[in-house]
């Protein structure tokens, strides 16, 4: 399905003759929205419902990078100090390599935040954060946020 919307968005772009850099993401938009219309067709595949997700997990972490930016910032340029670092351990649901190397390159990208080590049994990752008032608070923050959203998509 992917190579198929990939196809349409470049006929998209043969067709109108438009430059890639704005022709292909609306040609991409163009063709999801063909092949949601012909979903019965060729039936509900997970493509069609994985696609708004990523769109939405763009958004979210988007929105987190640049709330952890300005955090950052902040504490950098005031003369007083906000941090309050600390290594908090968080409880895994991702289980395979992949998903664990994700999460913790999402974490490690995301400014005052930093990816430690891996528990041996892939069951906890260890991570250091500049800004903790409440640990769990923390911890659940990740959790319910960066590491469902993400396996949402990978699943």
């Amino acid at each position: 399905m992917f190579a198929t919307n990939i196809l349409l968005a470049v006929a998209w772009v043969a067709l109108t003759g438009s430059p890639l850099s704005t022709g292909l993401p609306i040609g991409f938009v163009l063709g999801y929205g063909m092949l949601w219309i012909t979903r019965p067709a060729h039936g509900d595949t997970r493509y069609l419902k994985r696609v708004p997700r990523v769109v939405g997990f763009a958004f979210f972490f988007l929105k987190e990078l640049l709330v952890s930016t300005a955090r950052v910032t902040y504490d950098v340029l005031t003369p007083r100090n906000h941090m309050r670092p600390g290594i908090i351990a968080l409880p895994l649901d991702a289980r395979t390599e992949t998903e664990i190397l994700i999460l913790s390159s999402l974490i490690t990208l995301t400014p005052g935040s930093l990816s430690l080590d891996v528990s041996p049994d892939r069951k906890v990752l260890y991570v250091h954060e500049m800004y903790i008032t409440d640990p769990q608070e923390t911890r659940d923050k990740m959790k319910k946020g960066l590491e469902r959203r993400l396996l949402e998509i990978l699943r």
